[in-house]
């Protein structure tokens, strides 16, 4: 099956690249943004005449689609930057469900636990659940689920939360970064979730696309899924997992509450996903919290001993 990915030079398209290399699908990456060394097809998911062309000329049957505007503050106070969220967040995929719903292929959408919040809960959000965005970039998300299911198309919505992975910028790295080289740090503990590694959602969708591609009828698995790692804890229990495992012990970690850091748009306060439709419909696995950090901390470190490898021979 001929995949297309796009956002393909972001944190979870930077997984998907390496999760496919022990596919036997073919897998197109696209993105906006060229990245030297990655091989990138360029692709504006907001043309919609250029989707339909890319998704002929390579017979596509399925699009992951990982790209999004994810500044958060920003929706909230510039309304030029507002209306780009919603082009990229909802229309672009709405033009992303047509196209495959003309070729009767299938929509991996990737959203978001933004589009919970407003209304008070301490249980984890179902899938069912009603969005109650607290925000515009939530609501814009919240847009793009819906006028997705709106086209027919055979689709698997997929929410998830408090993503960080090697790739890009994310709290992890931020983290790792401001506990290696800061004496103090106050992070908010009145805000709860579960972290997810981006290369766990990555295998995670390698499994849900096999499923669907065996499936006679692959209505069955259209819906909305919910996936992050196992577990619960704060961004401060985070940061203090992150300095643990980093063997960052010299910062002094403080946690504090979220009315101290004031922000434009408020964040879900309990953002916990019931991942259980996800699991049984699909046999996904999903890996405690704790057990994933380990293992990206590890290979961020792995990297990094590449990287300054390859300069200290680029020097000799």
């Amino acid at each position: 099956m001929n995949i297309l990915v796009t956002g393909a030079n972001g944190q979870l398209g930077n997984e998907m690249r390496i999760v496919s290399k022990n596919s036997a699908d073919h897998y197109i990456f696209t993105d906006v943004n060229q990245v030297e060394g990655l091989e990138t097809t360029y692709l504006d998911i907001t043309d919609m005449d250029a989707i339909r062309k890319m998704v002929k000329d390579n017979d596509v049957k399925a699009i992951i689609n990982c790209a999004a505007w994810t500044n958060v503050d920003a929706c909230e106070t510039d309304e030029k930057l507002a209306a780009l969220a919603e082009k990229l967040n909802a229309d672009a995929p709405e033009n992303l469900a047509t196209a495959m719903k003309e070729a009767d292929g299938v929509l991996v959408q990737i959203s978001t636990d933004y589009v919970f919040g407003k209304e008070p809960y301490n249980v984890p959000c179902n899938p069912d659940q009603k969005g109650t965005p607290t925000g515009v970039y939530g609501m814009t998300k919240l847009h793009g689920e819906q006028k997705i299911i709106a086209t027919g198309c055979k689709y698997v919505i997929i929410r998830t939360a408090w993503l960080y992975s090697e790739f890009g910028k994310n709290f992890c790295k931020t983290m790792l970064n401001l506990t290696a080289t800061k004496p103090q740090l106050k992070v908010v503990f009145d805000q709860c979730g579960t972290p997810t590694y981006a290369l766990d959602l990555a295998d995670a969708i390698i499994t849900i696309l096999d499923k669907v591609k065996a499936a006679q009828s692959k209505e069955e698995y259209v819906g909305v899924y919910h996936f992050s790692n196992e577990g619960v804890c704060s961004w401060y229990d985070f940061t203090q997992m992150i300095a643990r495992i980093a063997g960052h012990t010299h910062c002094n970690i403080q946690p504090c509450y979220s009315s101290e850091y004031p922000s434009p748009v408020a964040r879900p306060a309990y953002s916990v996903l019931d991942k259980r439709t996800i699991k049984e419909t699909f046999s996904v696995k999903v890996p405690y919290w704790v057990d994933s950090l380990e293992k990206c901390i590890a290979n961020l470190k792995k990297n990094k001993q590449i990287n300054n490898r390859i300069l200290w021979q680029k020097e000799i």
